[in-house]
């Protein structure tokens, strides 16, 4: 029997958040996956330097997703001191499961929209498949989309998860997820709280209770 989708869900997660399993769990229900394998990059291609260091930020991430078996952390991009593009990520991948295991990259809709911008952005679809988390009764909306991304959108469009296991790479899903609370839970808004209030007894609602702990334990984003 052919093994079941692999999720990838990268990121800085600086830090990892509820927003973030939140995610990952939905996913993991909604497309039959077998696991969802995360990925802390060491220095991510689009965003500025992370606050927090690279082991820091993997350490945190080992321990948000400690307590369930289908998660797995993949350490390669948090340990090189070299930028983080997902198409070299998914290469390397491919080289350690093999070329029929079905991908599947995990993103929300804003990163959809802003795919065109990726490095070699177009080459992900030979290597993974793309799910897109919406809000539910939220749909992708073409209008939203560049052009040459509305074009592969409609070409690859597919109806549900169960395309996934089909073929290794090429489709693009859509699959919901309940919104959180706060509705705009990010880790820009976490490490604001942290600074102004690192006592708040509203942070445990926002991020797992181990990630807390070390994050206070290690003085990270206090300044």
């Amino acid at each position: 029997m052919p093994d079941a989708p692999l999720g990838i869900l990268g990121g800085t997660f600086d830090p990892v958040h509820r927003a973030h399993l939140h995610l990952a769990r939905a996913a993991l229900a909604q497309l039959r996956l077998g696991g969802v394998l995360w990925i802390p990059a060491g220095q991510p291609s689009h965003r500025q330097a992370p606050h927090a260091a690279a082991a820091h930020r993997l350490a945190m991430v080992r321990l948000a997703t400690a307590g369930e078996p289908r998660f797995a952390v993949d350490d390669a991009e948090a340990t090189v001191d070299a930028p983080s593009f997902t198409v070299p990520t998914l290469e390397r991948l491919r080289r350690r499961y093999g070329a029929a295991r079905p991908f599947v990259l995990l993103v929300g809709a804003d990163a959809f929209l802003g795919l065109p911008s990726w490095h070699r952005w177009r080459e992900v679809f030979e290597l993974a498949h793309i799910a897109v988390a919406a809000r539910p009764g939220a749909e992708l909306q073409e209008r939203n989309m560049s052009a040459e991304l509305a074009e592969i959108f409609r070409a690859r469009r597919r109806g549900d998860g169960a395309a996934l296991a089909a073929a290794p790479a090429g489709a693009i899903v859509g699959f919901e997820i309940e919104p959180v609370e706060p509705p705009d839970l990010s880790a820009t808004a976490v490490r604001a709280l942290l600074r102004e209030r690192g006592d708040d007894a509203q942070l445990a609602d926002l991020l797992p209770l181990g990630v807390l702990d070390y994050i206070r334990g290690n003085h990270l984003y206090l300044a």
